[in-house]
């Protein structure tokens, strides 16, 4: 199957999405993914991400930028471009993604995205710090949820792994739209890593928690991973 790179959200918050490719995740230990395999030599990656930021229009005034990884890890010709076509097309909103890890670098790469509004999306997963780090391996060990926050408007959320509850999910998105501007639940799906979706506990969440958070405009929702339009 063909990687989707560019694509178009319409449904909440209307922008365009692009899927880049950097070097690799640097942290590469969270159980779950497999996200990291998608990388490549900064040539070849400039090459790559030059010819998908060619479809953007600028036509909703925002962009969200993903790479499978941290917008730190894509190569310095394409984070030029990416400047440069934004102001080019009037995007004045770029939603990038970090691992936590990266914290201490975001001031200064708002400072080279001065003009432009950033919007930093954290992979966060869950709020639960035991169930994240001792089985997603995530690598946060903060436990504090107002610091992990810190300097992030957006975060990632990942349900549907066993040991999942109603309380624990529902605690996740109350915390969520508490701490950050808008939340993205991603629903557990099959992949490489030896991590399985676990039916009952997204039945759960289908149940339960999808009909009240649907039509909430600061929540997106991916049943699947390729809701957005990009991925394979």
């Amino acid at each position: 199957m063909k990687m989707e790179r560019y694509s178009i959200i319409l449904e909440k918050n209307p922008r365009e999405i692009v899927l880049l490719r950097g070097k690799g995740c640097i942290y590469r230990k969270c159980s779950f993914c497999d996200y990291h395999l998608d990388r490549g030599e900064d040539a070849e990656n400039y090459i790559l991400n030059r010819e998908v930021l060619s479809h953007v229009t600028g036509n909703y005034h925002q962009i969200e930028i993903i790479n499978s990884g941290s917008v730190f890890e894509l190569d310095p010709r394409t984070m030029e471009l990416i400047r440069g076509i934004c102001r080019e097309k009037g995007i004045d909103t770029i939603h990038f993604e970090s691992h936590w890890l990266y914290r201490e670098h975001l001031k200064k790469l708002r400072e080279e995205f001065a003009g432009f509004t950033l919007k930093m999306k954290l992979g966060l997963e869950t709020f639960d710090a035991d169930f994240r780090e001792n089985v997603l391996k995530k690598g946060i060990p903060e436990r504090d949820p107002a610091k992990i926050a810190e300097g992030f408007e957006e975060a990632n959320f990942l349900f549907g792994i066993s040991g999942q509850t109603l309380e624990s999910m529902k605690r996740d998105l109350e915390l969520g739209l508490r701490y950050f501007e808008r939340i993205c639940v991603n629903i557990m799906c099959e992949n490489s890593t030896p991590v399985r979706p676990d039916p009952d506990v997204i039945r759960v969440f289908c149940e339960n928690l999808l009909p009240l958070y649907r039509s909430d405009q600061r929540v997106d929702i991916l049943l699947n991973n390729t809701d957005f339009g990009v991925g394979d």
